[in-house]
């Protein structure tokens, strides 16, 4: 015998369970992220293989110009390409989850328009698919350790800490960019910048090492210098340091701006079905 159920309609009550529908709308966090996934190799030539070319061209050209030309110091005994490599992989982790949260709601208007459920589903989703790209591209991290004869410590236990840490880095400005997207569509200009601009500020094709003791703590206030830093001590071990001052200063940045991000998109949630 099914027991009836009670419909209760009072002001605010969607906003006070706002965070427990989160968990029940569960499954349309689910059936987003692998429609994302679905279609962003869906019709490629060669499907899966963009995420492994992407990271390994990019690790080639800073190797030949940093590694070669310039010869950049590495962290002890470590490979340039290996260093390198620990670097540009929190580093796209973050660009593509910063791009697809970014986008995330212009992309799913009809969804948001016509039924409710908490919007902060829609970045959230977005994300996976940058954690689809960072598994397979991490296949070539594998190889090269394997052709240097390279073997992580302990430290590689932690790598999952980290990546938490790039998906929250990236989670926070990416609400607060997606939920101005709505009403000023110029904002979709910003994406790239931020990426490009990103790129060459952050340690990717060097070591943190290299920027001088007294800059280092302002030099930490780009969120990804932490995550980096993070990642090439989980990966290379004992040969690469983690600067713990700047480390915390790094995660001081990132839950700032989540709550930030936060903030923001609750904030502006309520119109974004008559902006979108």
């Amino acid at each position: 015998m099914s027991h009836p159920h009670t419909l209760i309609i009072e002001p605010g009550l969607a906003e006070k369970h706002y965070w427990s529908d989160l968990w029940r709308y569960r499954e349309l966090f689910l059936v987003l992220a692998r429609r994302d996934v679905s279609v962003r190799y869906k019709q490629t030539v060669i499907g899966l293989a963009w995420a492994l070319i992407q990271p390994l061209a990019t690790m080639l050209v800073f190797t030949v110009i940093f590694g070669k030309f310039a010869k950049l110091e590495t962290d002890g005994a470590v490979p340039y390409a290996l260093l390198v490599y620990a670097g540009l992989l929190p580093w796209q982790l973050f660009s593509t989850s910063l791009t697809g949260a970014s986008g995330s709601l212009i992309g799913n208007a009809n969804l948001i328009s016509k039924v409710y459920f908490p919007r902060l589903i829609v970045p959230t989703a977005a994300v996976v698919v940058s954690f689809v790209d960072f598994l397979i591209s991490f296949s070539i991290l594998v190889g090269l350790m394997v052709w240097y004869h390279f073997l992580p410590n302990w430290h590689i236990l932690t790598l999952p800490f980290f990546v938490v840490m790039a998906f929250l880095a990236s989670l926070g400005p990416g609400l607060w960019i997606t939920s101005l997207n709505v009403k000023y569509r110029d904002f979709r200009y910003v994406i790239p910048f931020i990426v490009q601009f990103g790129l060459y500020v952050s340690p990717v094709g060097f070591s943190s090492s290299l920027v001088p003791e007294q800059w280092r703590l302002m030099y930490s206030l780009n969120p990804v210098v932490g995550v980096i830093d993070g990642f090439r001590w989980a990966i290379l071990g004992g040969e690469s340091h983690l600067n713990m001052s700047g480390f915390t200063l790094s995660w001081g940045v990132i839950v700032f701006f989540l709550w930030l991000g936060i903030r923001q998109f609750r904030r502006m949630e309520k119109s974004f079905a008559d902006l979108i």
